[in-house]
């Protein structure tokens, strides 16, 4: 049987909609001598990403957790905390293609909603970006207290789109999240690049 057309669009933050430079991480870490990829390394140990991701601690407090980790490669508690706070000031960088086609898909009657796995720091993020009143409804994670894959995570962010799962299509970056979102009755769309948009488009069929 066909699947309902999809009326609504759900997209993932990072890696879809938002983007970082790998060189900005890389050069604090040669700045002060730690090894290549530890910042992320750390910051994304589930043990210590888990909680913030549900609301359980601040991103401040995330993030000083990830300083007290790197004391000692860095030199010292005070170059760790340096370091951590230089590679979060940076805050990456919207893809315009993607933000022009959440305009386009808008301005067709199409509800866009964000669904991300993310800190109490989005709201922030959204206005540092540009991105305040470029959706129709954003769905944070630690704002929900559960993330995604769960499934109690999808139904919350298609009630906050009005409408019936079936319905929306989700794109995200990340396999696990794309066969959670299937399994919660979504459509859902492995995000590989812009050379999708015109798939989503086809789907969209607005």
């Amino acid at each position: 049987m066909a699947r309902e057309r999809a009326t609504a669009l759900l997209l993932d933050l990072d890696g879809v909609l938002r983007r970082f430079d790998p060189a900005v991480a890389a050069g604090v870490e040669r700045e002060y001598g730690l090894a290549d990829g530890v910042l992320s390394e750390i910051a994304m140990q589930w043990g210590r990403l888990q909680p913030v991701l549900t609301g359980q601690v601040s991103h401040a407090d995330w993030m000083s957790s990830v300083a007290e980790a790197l004391a000692e490669p860095a030199g010292g508690p005070d170059r760790a905390r340096s370091a951590v706070q230089q590679w979060q000031r940076y805050r990456g960088e919207v893809d315009t293609e993607v933000l022009d086609f959440v305009r386009e898909v808008r301005a067709a009657g199409v509800r866009v909603g964000l669904a991300t796995n993310a800190t109490d720091l989005l709201d922030a993020d959204l206005t540092t970006l540009g991105l305040v009143g470029e959706l129709d409804v954003v769905v944070n994670s630690s704002a929900l207290g559960v993330h995604k894959p769960a499934p109690e995570y999808f139904q919350a962010a298609c009630q906050a789109l009005a409408t019936p799962p079936a319905r929306v299509l989700f794109v995200d970056d990340e396999d696990w999240a794309v066969r959670g979102a299937r399994s919660a009755g979504l459509s859902a769309h492995r995000w590989g690049g812009h050379a999708d948009l015109r798939y989503l488009r086809a789907a969209l069929n607005y």
